[in-house]
């Protein structure tokens, strides 16, 4: 079905898939029925349907329109689970200050496995015909389905990645609460595959073969922010597992999980990566190499010379 005026949509963001993207456009596909809708750049939905529908609307608003083929270097940054783009609503003016288009890769976190995610994440990058370049900026759950992808894909666009609070070695606190029904029920399949354990998926999930980095929320103490889980963590993902053997550089920042995508350091840091390989301004280093010892909950932090956990600062809301 193709309309003549654009409709407004009521949102849904936990229930549609990126499947292609031109230039803010974006195909996506429904986790339930399987269908198809085309929006535009402000959410506005112009075609409903089969995939074919959609595809066409877009050729013919591209001829009608004249707008022109996509070029140069792209970020693809990707949001975790029960998150949505607007994850990235503050960093993003900074990545495009920098020469970069970036792609909004939306998924239904809490409807669908990490794996489907990929292979929707799949189709999007192939359809970035006439881009040179493609990077990666992944917070939390998002970095797995990244790293899902490059299970059985490879692009030789793909340049640098930085990942953000992500659970490369499982999130404790889905091992604590993955038993819980209403944890089940709000968190979906993907939930499920958050945990540690060394018969899940994460451990199948392959080390991406470019240039990445790692940047964990952390308190800077032993204890951490959250006092269910060992080390020091951003209250949902301990430093230690936000570690993952490879990358070109690695840092820790005061923040909270939720609110690393929006720190001024992490931002400033990210856009340096993707465009030196190094997060500081001095050009520096902390890699972490592939044949590591295995990592131990108080791994990746600096402590101050005290015995009780300092006051936590109030955070934003």
């Amino acid at each position: 079905m193709v309309w003549a005026s654009p409709m407004k949509t009521l949102g849904g963001w936990q229930f549609w898939a990126d499947v292609r993207f031109f230039r803010g456009w974006r195909i996506q596909r429904n986790a339930f029925t399987g269908h198809f809708r085309l929006l535009d750049p402000r959410n506005s939905r112009h075609a409903f349907g089969s995939l074919e529908t959609c595809l066409g609307k877009l050729d013919e608003i591209k001829r009608d329109r004249r707008l022109v083929p996509m070029s140069g270097k792209a970020v693809i940054v990707i949001h975790g689970i029960l998150r949505s783009a607007r994850t990235f609503a503050v960093m993003r003016p900074a990545l495009e200050n920098a020469g970069y288009l970036v792609v909004e890769f939306e998924y239904p976190s809490t409807r669908i496995g990490i794996d489907e995610a990929a292979n929707d994440l799949k189709q999007v990058i192939e359809s970035l015909d006439g881009i040179a370049e493609i990077n990666f900026v992944v917070h939390s759950m998002g970095g797995l389905v990244t790293r899902a992808y490059l299970k059985e894909n490879a692009d030789p666009r793909i340049k640098r990645m930085v990942m953000l609070g992500v659970p490369n070695r499982g999130a404790e606190m889905a091992d604590l609460l993955r038993k819980s029904y209403a944890f089940r029920l709000l968190f979906g399949p993907a939930g499920q595959q958050l945990v540690t354990d060394p018969n899940g998926l994460i451990p199948t999930l392959p080390i991406p073969s470019f240039e990445f980095a790692i940047i964990a929320g952390a308190r800077g103490h032993h204890a951490g922010f959250n006092p269910l889980i060992a080390g020091d963590d951003d209250v949902l993902v301990t430093v230690a597992s936000a570690q993952l053997a490879g990358a070109a550089d690695s840092m820790t920042v005061r923040s909270f999980h939720r609110f690393i995508p929006a720190n001024a350091e992490v931002i400033d840091a990210t856009v340096r990566f993707l465009q030196t390989g190094c997060l500081r301004k001095d050009g520096s280093r902390q890699p972490i190499p592939r044949e590591t010892k295995e990592l131990r909950p108080t791994d990746g932090c600096v402590y101050p010379q005290e015995t009780e956990p300092t006051r936590i600062p109030e955070m934003p809301t």
